[in-house]
């Protein structure tokens, strides 16, 4: 699966997806962790015994879509960054929103990581141009309950493991090649809002130079079946 990358320079970049790669329980801090097993455990979902976590999802998952399909209510969102091996090996940022099969997350996480797509922005920024501002970078996003929209998460990238820390790792099992994505795993959503919603709106913003990447999505429900 090919996907482009509008950079703010004006070039695009092209990339052959050919694996990618969902990290997990990746708070910078024990207290980070701590309130993502919180969440979690309260969806009855068992945590790992090692954390953090990086699971492999199929390729055709990373989508750049306005719209994902569910087979029931209780799939969800979650705001991320990208880190992006382009075609000609330069490292880019992006915006992501792993969705989530939270019904089936209670038996596997791997299997409701492979259930739903990985959103990506059409967006992205040159890794070399951010890393020395990079713990300013903030991740926010909304959801929407009949026609209501509501944040649910906001956090700077300093709540999350650095991308520094994913692309040593990446190199030292040889996985840093071209057409690898990595997502950084999440931050806490915001106690009392409603996860399972209609749609799902994410924004990474730079305020040391002055940009945002957006994504935005509908969550379909798909045609119950006959069986």
């Amino acid at each position: 699966m090919k996907l482009e990358f509008a950079l703010p320079d004006g070039h695009v970049a092209e990339v052959i997806v050919r694996q990618v790669l969902n990290a997990g329980f990746s708070g910078r801090t024990r207290e980070a962790v701590a309130a993502h097993v919180e969440e979690l455990q309260r969806l009855g979902v068992a945590v790992p015994t090692v954390t953090p976590i990086m699971m492999p999802v199929s390729p055709y998952l990373a989508q750049q879509t306005d719209r994902v399909w569910a087979p029931h209510g209780h799939t969800s969102g979650e705001v991320e960054w990208c880190l992006v091996v382009a075609d000609g090996g330069e490292l880019l940022l992006t915006l992501a929103c792993d969705h989530t099969d939270r019904a089936l997350e209670v038996h596997g996480i791997q299997w409701s990581k492979n259930a739903s797509p990985d959103v990506l922005s059409m967006g992205a920024w040159r890794f070399a141009d951010i890393e020395p501002h990079i713990d300013q970078l903030t991740l926010k996003a909304w959801v929407t309950h009949a026609g209501v929209e509501h944040e649910i998460q906001s956090s700077p990238l300093s709540e999350l493991l650095p991308p520094s820390y994913w692309i040593e790792l990446l190199r030292g099992r040889q996985l840093l090649e071209p057409g690898t994505l990595l997502l950084s795993g999440t931050v806490k959503m915001h106690h009392g809002v409603d996860q399972f919603a209609d749609a799902w709106r994410a924004e990474m913003s730079d305020p040391v130079l002055g940009r945002t990447l957006s994504l935005g999505y509908a969550v379909e429900r798909l045609p119950e079946p006959i069986c």
